[in-house]
């Protein structure tokens, strides 16, 4: 027995036609919705946790007081937060502001011209809070060696 092909109706070519239309249509928004959600993403701070961002802090806060104080001390206090920073504090972007501080909480004590001006402070400080807005916690840089 021999089947001879059939050729397609005008009907049956103006469904597929639609269904290729719509599926083609459903593809090209997604499309173009993920592209939105990537723009707008793309520039955005990764967010750390309210934890990080209290020690993020408390790391500020004791980097003010040693970079009034003695070398020595500043120095263990660098190599000694450092290490808690980088065993505790999730977000690697916050932590790079904050490890920044803590440099320059340590250049400050040695009265090195590398020592960053007050300016150079409220610019990190705007980089760091932008990392902790999410979680609630205002970050608080005072200028180093007041």
């Amino acid at each position: 027995m021999s089947t001879t092909p059939t050729t397609p109706t005008p009907q049956n070519r103006k469904r597929n036609r639609l269904v290729i239309g719509a599926v083609t249509a459903v593809t090209a928004a997604a499309l173009v919705a993920g592209a939105g959600y990537w723009w707008q993403d793309r520039d955005k701070l990764s967010q750390a946790s309210a934890e990080d961002c209290r020690l993020a802090q408390r790391i500020v806060t004791e980097g003010g007081e040693i970079s009034t104080g003695p070398v020595p001390a500043a120095e263990r206090w660098w190599r000694e937060i450092g290490a808690e920073r980088r065993a505790k504090m999730k977000d690697g972007y916050l932590g790079a502001k904050i490890s920044r501080y803590e440099g320059w909480a340590v250049e400050t004590a040695r009265k090195s011209p590398e020592a960053p001006s007050a300016k150079d402070v409220k610019n990190l400080q705007e980089e760091a809070q932008g990392h902790c807005s999410d979680a609630g916690v205002t970050l608080t840089m005072p200028p180093l060696g007041s």
